[in-house]
C-alpha cells in the first residue's frame, strides 16, 4: 500500500513511516522546509513539498497514494482556533479524495479531558468545547459513511521516549528551574502513557486493520500517579521531591499546571481487543529510570 504521511517528520510520524516501511507500505511524505524533507527521506519515501493550509498538496498527495495518516498539527496554544480550522481543512481535503474508495484516512486526537472522575474510554467522545479538536476527530469519524475506511487515534499527553522534547522534558526543565521537583496535592491524579513505539505500531494497525468509524486509543498505562513521575524525576536530577497545593501549581509549573493538575486516566481495552495491539516497550517511570531523559541530550 502506498501511504501519504503528514507530520513525517515528527516525534510519532518519523517512527510511525518506518514501522510502515519495515511492514512493507511504500510511504509519501509531506515536507514542509528542506530540513524536514532531509528528515523523512529514506529509501522507499518520497516526499511532497506542502504546508497543512496548502490544500492543493495535501490533495495531491491523497490522489496519489492508497491511504492517508495525518498526524501533522500546528501546535501554538496562541492560536488554537486556527490549528483546529487547518486541521479540519485538511481532514476534509482527505475526505474528498477519499470518498467512496474505502481507503484508510487515520488522524491524531488525544485523551486528555474525554472523561471527569472515572477512566475515559474509545466509546467518550469528549466535549468540543473543551478543545476543538474534538470536533474535528468526529469530522473524520463521519467520512465512514462517505466510503473513506477512517479512524481516529487518541495518544496519550505523554508519549515517551528516547528524544521526547514534549510534557515530560517540560517537566524535568520545571524541576531543574525551581530546585524541586514536585507534584500538586497528594500526587494521586494520573497520567496515561505510550513510548512512542507502541504508538507507532498502533498507527501502522489503524492503517492496515482498522474499520470504518474506528476510536482507538494510543495508551500502554492507563494512568501512572504524578507523584511517582516527579519522584521518578527528583531520583534522575538528584532533587528533593515536594508536594505543593494547586494554588501554587499556576507559578510553579507556569502553562504546565493545568496538564500536570489534571486526573486523566484513560483504557485502551477496547483497542487491543479489536486489533489486538500489544504494548511491549517501557513504561513511562521504567523510561525515566533508563537516564536518557536527563543527560545532555535530554535538555
Amino acid at each position: 500500500m502506498r501511504v501519504f504521511v503528514t507530520g513525517a517528520s515528527g516525534w510519532v510520524g518519523s517512527v510511525a513511516v518506518r514501522e510502515l516501511l519495515s511492514a512493507g507500505h511504500q510511504v509519501v511524505a509531506l515536507a514542509r522546509s528542506d530540513r524536514a524533507a532531509a528528515a523523512v527521506a529514506e529509501p522507499g519515501v518520497d516526499v511532497i513539498r506542502g504546508d497543512l493550509d496548502d490544500l492543493e498538496s495535501l490533495r495531491s498527495g491523497a490522489k496519489a497514494a492508497d491511504g492517508v495518516v495525518h498526524l501533522a498539527y500546528h501546535h501554538d496554544f496562541s492560536q488554537m482556533d486556527k490549528a483546529a480550522r487547518m486541521d479540519l481543512d485538511a481532514i476534509a481535503a482527505f475526505g474528498d479524495v477519499l470518498e467512496g474508495t474505502d481507503r484508510p484516512l487515520v488522524i491524531a486526537a488525544g485523551t486528555l479531558g474525554l472523561a471527569a472522575d472515572r477512566t475515559a474510554t474509545e466509546r467518550d467522545t469528549g466535549d468540543p468545547r473543551a478543545h476543538p479538536r474534538v470536533a474535528n476527530a468526529q469530522a473524520a469519524l463521519e467520512l465512514a459513511a462517505r466510503g473513506v475506511r477512517s479512524s481516529v487515534v487518541r495518544f496519550a499527553p505523554s508519549v515517551h521516549g528516547e528524544g521526547d522534547y514534549g510534557l515530560v522534558p517540560a517537566l524535568i526543565e520545571f524541576a531543574r528551574t525551581t530546585g524541586v521537583s514536585a507534584y500538586i496535592g497528594d500526587g494521586a491524579n494520573r497520567w496515561p502513557a505510550v513510548h512512542r513505539l507502541d504508538a507507532a505500531t498502533l498507527v501502522r494497525l489503524a492503517v492496515d486493520e482498522a474499520p470504518a468509524g474506528s476510536t482507538l486509543h494510543a495508551v500502554a498505562e492507563e494512568g501512572v500517579p504524578t507523584r511517582a513521575i516527579a519522584e521518578a524525576v527528583g531520583r534522575g536530577l538528584g532533587l528533593p521531591v515536594a508536594s505543593i497545593s494547586t494554588e501554587q501549581a499556576a507559578e510553579h509549573f507556569g502553562w504546565l499546571g493545568r496538564f500536570f493538575s489534571a486526573d486523566c486516566p484513560a483504557s485502551s481495552a477496547l483497542t487491543r481487543e479489536l486489533l489486538d495491539w500489544r504494548p511491549t516497550h517501557h513504561g513511562l517511570i521504567e523510561d525515566l529510570e533508563e537516564g536518557h531523559y536527563f543527560g545532555a541530550a535530554g535538555r
